[in-house]
């Protein structure tokens, strides 16, 4: 008998790992009648046991119509909603002490960055499916009911957003539109990049402007598999934890995000967790119907200017770890790594 190739690093299991998702899609359309991709009827969830876990750090200006959408969905799942404040200097603090719909929230005693507060959620979650929301993304009333029906422990389930500018009311709520958000409006379904401009990932360089389509031209990932990409992107990148489930016990199996992202900058912690499930033989799957409005920042132009300014060294930081092996059998380690920041945070329900 010959000797079986064990993946050394976290890109060699990437590419030994396909994408070919079919069979879990046409088993559900099987066995429901329903389409993938078609919103669904709240008792379709049914017995399915879901945490929704949400990072917040200064996001009290989006996060009553982000809880107000969670308490509105339309689903028989059990969801629990946990919500983890990365030490806020807001009114953040005080508005999930008060909001019915939080099942659990605590606040981090020091700013530890959105991976370490979703791995803090992710330690104090109950659900099998891990929903991971922002607190600025609004999503419509079946996308909850969406994930539990199709939720499985062998896959990770993507949703869309759609950037809308913050436009408070009076009283300062957030003005979300009516209706479905714009599945174009995604990056990852109508991507437009600039001509001559280096990518961030790849340091690819377009000479002209063009549209680019992923979703449809990898067809639903399905071709991204085994380490492929489409232009600048590839597999792990389309996990984006704006909107995204996965089942829990691979989160942990990996243990959740990475140390040394840390608070400061934006990107590549998730696109490494979404590598590390794929090595863990997880398939990613989109949703096309489930997506949310993603309010921007009442000042946007200051917040990405200082979100990518930090860019670089993150991604460095994801390559390096790429070219370690797949994370295994991290559950203990997450579990120490929230414990540590939970001894001084303070409860807030």
């Amino acid at each position: 008998m010959g000797v079986v190739s064990v993946p050394a690093t976290l890109n060699e299991a990437i590419a030994a790992t396909g994408n070919d998702h079919r069979h879990v899609t046409t088993a559900f359309t099987d066995r429901t009648g329903l389409d993938w991709h078609a919103p669904t009827p709240p008792q379709l969830s049914d017995g399915a046991r879901i945490s929704v876990v949400i990072p917040a750090c200064n996001t009290a200006y989006s996060l009553p119509p982000v809880l107000d959408a969670l308490a509105e969905q339309r689903t028989a799942a059990s969801v629990e909603v946990i919500v983890v404040d990365d030490a806020s200097t807001d009114a953040t603090t005080e508005l999930l002490a008060a909001h019915p719909r939080i099942d659990r929230a605590v606040r981090l005693h020091a700013r530890a960055g959105a991976g370490a507060a979703r791995n803090v959620g992710v330690h104090l979650a109950t659900g099998d499916t891990i929903v991971f929301l922002d607190a600025d993304v609004v999503v419509r009333d079946h996308v909850l009911a969406d994930i539990a029906a199709r939720a499985r422990q062998d896959t990770v389930l993507v949703g869309f957003r759609h950037n809308i500018p913050y436009r408070p009311d009076a009283n300062g709520y957030p003005l979300v539109p009516p209706g479905e958000p714009d599945l174009d409006a995604d990056h990852r379904v109508r991507w437009t990049p600039p001509a001559g401009v280096p990518m961030f990932y790849t340091g690819q360089v377009y000479p002209k402007v063009f549209v680019g389509r992923p979703l449809e031209d990898t067809r639903e990932f399905l071709d991204l598999g085994h380490g492929r990409t489409y232009y600048d992107w590839d597999l792990p990148r389309m996990v984006v934890t704006s909107l995204v489930a996965a089942p829990r016990r691979a989160v942990l199996e990996v243990g959740g995000f990475a140390d040394g992202f840390g608070a400061d900058g934006w990107g590549a912690e998730d696109t490494h967790l979404g590598a590390a499930l794929i090595s863990h033989g997880c398939l990613v799957i989109p949703l096309r119907q489930a997506r949310g409005w993603h309010i921007d920042p009442p000042d946007p132009a200051a917040v990405w200017k200082a979100k990518l300014a930090g860019v670089a060294p993150r991604i460095a930081l994801y390559r390096q770890l790429c070219e370690q092996p797949a994370p295994t059998a991290r559950a203990a380690d997450l579990a120490e790594r929230a414990e540590t920041l939970l001894r001084k945070a303070e409860p807030l329900r």
